[in-house]
């Protein structure tokens, strides 16, 4: 009897569970007992540095790392990816014999193309700071952050909400538009009438 719950349970949850975030909060996501505060860093073109530049963006990059040691960094792609589409209309035009969808199909490519081309550069640098099992004296605040950031002349913003939900949407596949996704699944399905008597 007890396997069956526990089968029922495991069955029952949510994708935000799996993940183990469990909420939005003013300067992040809260996972698990940690926080993590995110900011966006603006890169820098170093094919256009000199080296000695080069070696100054490193050395203000191990400062950061040794100021901040509970840093994470993370580059991901600030938009979908559509090789699965690409793979999935070519697979199409091999099967189709009519010149008419053919021609569809190939004008679908050349789409995807275009616009694979126009994102394919666009990435997106992150810093994530696990503040772990809550603010302690010893962890930076978001302040301290901040600050130390400009300190070591990091052009960057911190994440909100949207911006946290619209990479989210990306890392999954789900959607170029997460931000516009509710904080709870289902949630804009449900109507919720006023009693008024």
């Amino acid at each position: 009897m007890g396997k069956k719950n526990k089968q029922k349970k495991k069955k029952g949850r949510s994708i935000q569970q799996l993940l183990g975030i469990r909420r939005f909060t003013k300067n992040g996501i809260r996972v698990g007992k940690d926080e993590l505060y995110l900011y966006a860093i603006n890169p820098t073109n170093i094919s256009v540095l000199s080296a000695i530049n080069i070696e100054g963006k490193i050395r203000h990059m191990m400062m950061l790392l040794s100021a901040i040691p509970d840093i994470e960094i993370s580059c991901t792609d600030s938009s979908e990816c559509f090789d699965e589409n690409k793979l999935y209309l070519r697979s199409r035009l091999e099967k189709e014999r009519n010149p008419f969808i053919c021609k569809l199909i190939k004008r679908d490519m050349d789409f995807l193309d275009s616009v694979q081309t126009d994102i394919s550069t666009a990435r997106q640098f992150m810093l994530i700071v696990r503040i772990k099992g809550g603010k302690t004296d010893k962890q930076a605040s978001s302040a301290d952050i901040e600050r130390k950031l400009r300190e070591e002349g990091f052009d960057f913003r911190h994440l909100k909400k949207h911006d946290i939900k619209r990479i989210l949407a990306i890392y999954f596949d789900a959607s170029l538009y997460g931000e516009q996704m509710p904080d709870v699944d289902g949630a804009q399905f449900l109507e919720v009438k006023d009693d008024e008597g």
